[in-house]
């Protein structure tokens, strides 16, 4: 009997992974021979809606001021942009650097230190959104360099009554610092080239990001905002968004600048951070997602997919445990080794990282024909985020669901070279 329940368990688990690799097969062919849709891209002369950059903030004077410098230069009527650092409980020179700019140029920065409240990224937006009245919401994290165009990109689709959430492509900046920087890329290509704009062009859920994304203030107040108890705000909205029957955006060709972490520790915080807040989504959302009657049924399927890929994680481990466990107890070997194997050649990736052939196909649409050699190292990244997106799943299932709110912010290693005017 007990025999029986592994290999039931083996098999609905195998089916599971499966559904994920045809989904990663179906959006790479999609996005190599598919019709792709950039239906906002063009649009440059208008009557634009007004907008404010929230860019949050803590503890970044390595970085602050190359973002605001890069903001600053953006085109975009000034009498239409607002850009707002949100600066939350900064304890190094964040603070100074901020108001140095918000002294040189009066009226298109506007300081916002907050000292007190629940800390963490979502309540400091929810507080600072409070000050909004703009018609558009575009966040940025503080290490986040836009091009001269982006604001513009983010804005248009909002000409769209039924958009309420905007995302842009994020592309790192220090690929060449070392083998992690350049694996990471790999899978920052394959997640936005290939996942996020084939889920553009089949009308499904493109995911609204935490940064480099834009929300209808409206759309914003319509959900209920944002939530202070939440460790993935994006994920939260994305979906609070679409139940509500807002559209999401992807812009492919909007694309904005970042530091991706340098050092293996740094990133398996990050990433244990990402599982810990998307779970926390999936068990918010998902049967209301599941049971939703106004979303159609690829937007739910895709919804439910989105919210349980770092879920992945603790599944495929279980499979590979079921697998060794069947093996040994002498129950049809036949079926329960090759069922292991297949596990892992099935799912490539897990959490924000894309399978292996969407990344391939991400790095021949990017023209980056030598990048293509890294292929094979991203199976070790697909491991270590294996190992750290399980443990943390783990962890989390024996805590319970409920965030405990820090701002745990991913350490920069750019170097400032900023100094305060007289200092």
């Amino acid at each position: 009997m007990l025999g029986l329940a592994l290999k039931v368990a083996l098999v609905t688990i195998i089916a599971l992974i499966l559904v994920y690799t045809v989904r990663h097969y179906i959006f790479t062919l999609n996005r190599l021979f598919g019709r792709q849709r950039h239906p906002y891209i063009n649009i440059d002369t208008a009557t634009w809606p007004t907008v404010t950059v929230l860019v949050a903030a803590h503890n970044e004077e390595a970085v602050i001021a190359h973002s605001l410098e890069a903001l600053l230069q953006v085109c975009y009527p000034t009498d239409r942009l607002k850009i707002m650092v949100v600066n939350d409980r900064s304890t190094d020179r964040t603070r100074e650097i901020v108001d140095d700019f918000a002294a040189q140029f009066p009226g298109r920065i506007t300081p916002f230190h907050r000292v007190n409240g629940i800390p963490g990224k979502a309540p400091a937006l929810k507080d600072a959104t409070q000050l909004v009245d703009s018609d558009v919401i575009i966040v940025f994290d503080a290490d986040y360099i836009p091009g001269r165009g982006l604001i513009k990109q983010l804005a248009a689709p909002f000409f769209d009554p039924e958009v309420g959430l905007v995302m842009g492509r994020v592309v790192p900046i220090n690929t060449g610092h070392n083998l992690l920087t350049r694996l990471l890329d790999l899978e920052r290509a394959g997640g936005y080239q290939v996942d996020q704009q084939a889920r553009m062009n089949l009308n499904l859920v493109p995911q609204y990001g935490g940064t480099v994304g834009g929300v209808r203030r409206m759309a914003l107040e319509n959900v209920g905002g944002w939530l202070d108890d939440t460790l993935a705000e994006d994920t939260d909205l994305t979906c609070r968004a679409i139940l509500k029957g807002w559209k999401s955006v992807y812009q492919n060709r909007s694309e904005c600048y970042e530091e991706v972490p340098e050092t293996w520790p740094v990133r398996i915080r990050q990433i244990a951070r990402w599982a810990k807040g998307h779970n926390q989504a999936l068990h918010r959302y998902a049967f209301s997602c599941l049971s939703n009657r106004n979303l159609p049924l690829p937007e739910k399927v895709d919804a439910l997919l989105l919210l349980g890929i770092y879920a992945m994680s603790p599944v495929l481990v279980t499979g590979w445990v079921l697998a060794v466990v069947l093996f040994y107890r002498g129950e049809s070997t036949l079926i329960a080794a090759p069922m292991a194997l297949m596990m892992i050649i099935a799912f490539g990736a897990v959490g924000n990282s894309a399978a292996f052939f969407e990344i391939a196909a991400a790095v021949y649409l990017d023209r980056g024909s030598r990048r293509i050699r890294l292929l094979p190292f991203n199976f070790f990244t697909f491991l270590i985020s294996t190992v750290t997106v399980s443990n943390a799943s783990f962890a989390q299932i024996i805590s319970g669901p409920r965030a405990s709110q820090v701002w745990e912010k991913t350490p920069r290693f750019r170097k400032t070279n900023f100094k305060a005017v007289g200092g």
